[in-house]
């Protein structure tokens, strides 16, 4: 059964079909996913059993306050995931014209074309603007003027690794939201925990749309626990930004061009789809683009799997 249609990473079924092993025998690179996520340790009986109660949603909006440092002006809504308040986001305001960079994550094109929105080049005149920041998946980061639009989304969700370079303090601002993933620094994509950041307006909008328990109860406990572990943050910063640098050292010979995150990085190689199928023959997964013929996005190896990408690089 096909649950979506649109192209994104972490399609491992579809290498699996045409390279066969089983999910356990792949190492799959092809998200921009912290290998090594957060431990999320016992969860309270509670949180399984009841609805969340105000005081659950009370203390993750606490911790999320605390963590990025939001604005006392600005409202906090959470989501199944960033891709369940993105899908809602361009309803907020008439359509019209939105200036979109690409690439990019496409969900929000879709989501705006969705809801009858015209999409325009990011240099364009535009009522609306999405932003990734940084960007996904050339790693570009971006100066922001909210002025002059309706609306502006800036999509944070892999932010976290530089968090000096945030610009949650235009979340003051009415017409702008800003969005914050939990499935990328964290590791625990599966969880499904996003944040949308704005004027109240907006975010009571997203909130009346999404109804009173958007978010599980082991998933508001989880993300509150793993937003106050700030040395938890602090290490895991340090240990994605060496590691980085050590798949930078390994793709050296095949890439004389880098970009991206230190949780994914963007090659120019001379043939994306060779060496995509050469690492698919090892069980190693990979993105490539529909639109060029030369990147590929590899997401960070769990520490202990490096062994196996130099062999398969050799």
């Amino acid at each position: 059964m096909e649950h979506h249609t649109n192209d994104h990473g972490g399609n491992l079924d579809a290498a699996i079909a045409t390279y066969g092993g089983t999910r356990a025998d792949w190492i799959d690179l092809s998200t921009g996913i912290n290998p090594v996520p957060y431990p999320i340790g016992d969860l309270s009986a509670q949180s399984w059993t009841a609805l969340p109660d105000s005081g659950a949603f009370d203390r993750i909006e606490r911790a999320a306050r605390q963590f990025w440092n939001i604005p006392d002006a600005a409202h906090v809504v959470m989501g199944t995931g960033a891709s369940a308040l993105i899908a809602r986001i361009p309803a907020l305001v008439p359509h019209g014209a939105v200036s979109i960079a690409h690439p990019s994550y496409n969900e929000h094109q879709s989501a705006f074309a969705a809801h009858g929105w015209h999409i325009v080049p990011e240099d364009s005149p535009a009522d609306a603007m999405v932003r990734v920041h940084p960007n996904n998946p050339t790693g570009t980061q971006y100066t922001m003027d909210p002025k002059g639009r309706s609306l502006v989304v800036i999509d944070e969700s892999f932010a976290d690794i530089c968090p000096d370079d945030s610009h949650i303090d235009l979340a003051r601002h009415k017409n702008v939201i800003v969005l914050k993933s939990f499935g990328k620094f964290w590791g625990l994509a599966g969880l499904r925990l996003g944040f949308a950041i704005g004027a109240p307006d907006h975010i009571k909008q997203l909130q009346d749309w999404l109804g009173p328990w958007a978010v599980s109860g082991p998933a508001l406990e989880i993300g509150a626990r793993a937003l106050g572990d700030l040395t938890w943050a602090q290490q895991t910063r340090a240990r994605l930004t060496r590691d980085a640098a050590r798949l930078d050292h390994l793709m050296a010979p095949h890439s004389p061009s880098v970009q991206g995150t230190s949780l994914f990085r963007l090659y120019d190689v001379k043939d994306a789809a060779a060496l995509q199928a050469r690492l698919a023959k090892h069980h190693i997964w990979s993105r490539i683009f529909p639109y060029s013929q030369t990147l590929i996005r590899l997401g960070l190896p769990h520490p202990d799997q490096f062994d196996r990408l130099s062999a398969a690089l050799a």
